[in-house]
């Protein structure tokens, strides 16, 4: 089953700031939502281990995602795939542009995923629903990462 997302966010805090952020696996770690391993593989590219919950299905998902396409600190496209057992798969990618807006930077993504296995069986409104709500959760902490270290600095 496949599906897509699209959102930005306004982060206060410089282009180049939000891309120091997005490669610190530190930050990526506390801000992915259910994140049990974040492991930096090489240049732009990590191994994760997530916990999630759609509806009944509880599952915890391994893979491997990496940066391509990069035009730092402007855009890149972060393609990935993870196995969760039982529950089934997940793999995609995501386009994300950087745009400075002030002091401010506005994040802009557009994610395009297929999923397989149990997981796909719980329906489109479902994993729409819990990918929009997942997506919420990391930038909201993501955010407040990097504008916490921005006030440091």
């Amino acid at each position: 089953m496949a599906f897509t997302l699209k959102n930005e966010v306004v982060l206060a805090a410089s282009p180049e700031r939000v891309w120091e952020a997005i490669n610190d696996p530190e930050i990526l770690r506390a801000s992915i939502p259910g994140c049990e391993e974040l492991e930096k593989t090489g240049e732009g590219a990590y191994t994760a281990t997530v916990r999630i919950k759609i509806g009944p299905i509880s599952a915890r998902f391994k893979g491997a995602v990496s940066f391509t396409d990069v035009e730092a600190p402007n855009s890149f496209r972060l393609v990935g795939e993870g196995q969760g057992g039982m529950a089934g798969f997940a793999k995609g990618g995501a386009r994300v542009q950087l745009t400075p807006e002030g002091d401010s930077t506005r994040l802009a993504y557009d994610v395009e995923a297929d999923i397989g296995g149990k997981i796909a069986q719980l329906g489109s409104r479902l994993i729409d629903g819990v990918a929009k709500k997942l997506s919420d959760k990391f930038f909201t902490d993501f955010a407040a990462a990097v504008e916490s270290a921005e006030a440091a600095a």
